[in-house]
């Protein structure tokens, strides 16, 4: 699907900057005024805010709007705020919010989904939808293709992170591989990155910031607050406005290609050259679970079990060892084998013909 710029004007890579929160009318216009300039395309700031916890601050609600409109007013910023349901479009729509946004927690749920936007049909304003909070990507492309199904043709999405449960450096780990699929969904689709969920922590922005541009995302979002260490919700990741357009300035805007005849011929001959290694790659793999199968005739002519710890550990410490040596790292060695060993498991399975085993 083709879909249309944002606004016009739209340019290659969306700024996005605001507080987490609208506090009060002087915050707001601060950091507006702050971030004005030329240098951010849309000024964000939640005025509904849907917290884990009830005793969190939930947002400033519909006494904020007015705020939104006095920024376009007193700055000519474009302005955007997140919606949770069809009361809050109204709302928003009344008070001439230029984009809006589906929130994390919102996108989880089809109904809610749903609900706004069979209440934006026929309205002409963009709608960016964040990715759901637990890594799952038809979700994702459900919230999509509902607005989709409403004609709104105005829309990209955001990318803000997943949840995890343990230790991590992020606050949302970015698991890249999930925009990266969303956007061979939709080539055409629009990916932002929201930097500031997924660092949940101000001193490491600017190289999520960085990667997301590497990896050709086409926008930024930064949470920004004139006192970070005051705000009322998730100060630990805003930053100043000075800091902001810091940040912008150190960073690298990619090109998403280049015209150049030599650059785009080198490319392609090293691009060939993978595609010969990737074959290979694929063709060990075939042999090797043809090996696989043959050993789960063998356990099961003998009545042994499939999986063996013993070996598994042994296959893992070969591989690391082997691995790091190429140059390679844990994580990605681990997730490698990892897959295989699964993919071996369910030739066995089949092969000894256990179907719950095969089916996990």
């Amino acid at each position: 699907m083709d879909f249309e710029p944002l606004f016009p004007g739209h340019p290659h890579h969306l700024i996005i900057a605001g507080p987490c929160s609208a506090e009060t009318e002087e915050q707001v216009l601060q950091t507006a005024k702050g971030l004005a300039g030329g240098r951010v395309h849309l000024f964000r700031a939640g005025i509904w805010k849907p917290r884990t916890r009830p005793d969190s601050f939930e947002g400033i609600g519909d006494e904020g709007l007015p705020w939104l409109k006095k920024v376009k007013e007193e700055t000519g910023l474009r302005v955007t705020t997140e919606v949770a349901n069809a009361q809050h479009v109204e709302k928003a729509l009344k008070h001439d919010i230029d984009v809006l946004w589906i929130g994390a927690r919102t996108t989880v749920s089809p109904f809610a989904v749903s609900e706004i936007a069979q209440a934006l049909k026929g309205v002409d304003i963009p709608v960016m939808i964040k990715n759901p909070v637990n890594p799952d990507i038809k979700l994702w492309i459900g919230a999509i293709e509902r607005f989709i199904k409403a004609d709104i043709k105005k829309l990209a999405a955001i990318h803000r992170g997943f949840s995890f449960f343990g230790k991590s450096a992020f606050r949302n780990v970015p698991r890249w591989q999930i925009p990266i699929e969303l956007m061979r969904s939709f080539p055409k689709l629009p990916v932002i990155c929201d930097c500031s969920h997924i660092c949940g922590r101000r001193d490491t922005l600017a190289g999520i910031a960085q990667t997301a541009l590497d990896l050709n995302f086409k926008g930024l979002m930064m949470e920004v607050h004139p006192t970070p260490d005051e705000a009322w919700s998730d100060a630990a990741q805003q930053i100043t406005p000075e800091r902001f357009l810091e940040i912008l300035d150190g960073l690298f805007f990619r090109n998403p290609t280049i015209s150049d005849t030599a650059f785009l011929e080198t490319l392609e001959n090293l691009r060939h050259q993978i595609d010969d290694i990737d074959t290979e790659i694929l063709r060990l793999l075939g042999d090797r679970m043809k090996i696989t199968e043959r050993i789960g005739e063998y356990k099961e002519s003998n009545n042994i079990a499939i999986l063996q710890p013993e070996r598994w550990a042994a296959v893992l410490e070969y591989a690391l060892s082997n691995g790091n040596r190429a140059g390679l790292t844990d994580q990605f060695i681990l997730d490698l084998f990892k897959a295989i060993h699964q993919e071996s498991i369910n030739r066995q399975a089949k092969v000894m013909q256990s179907d719950e085993i095969a089916a996990e």
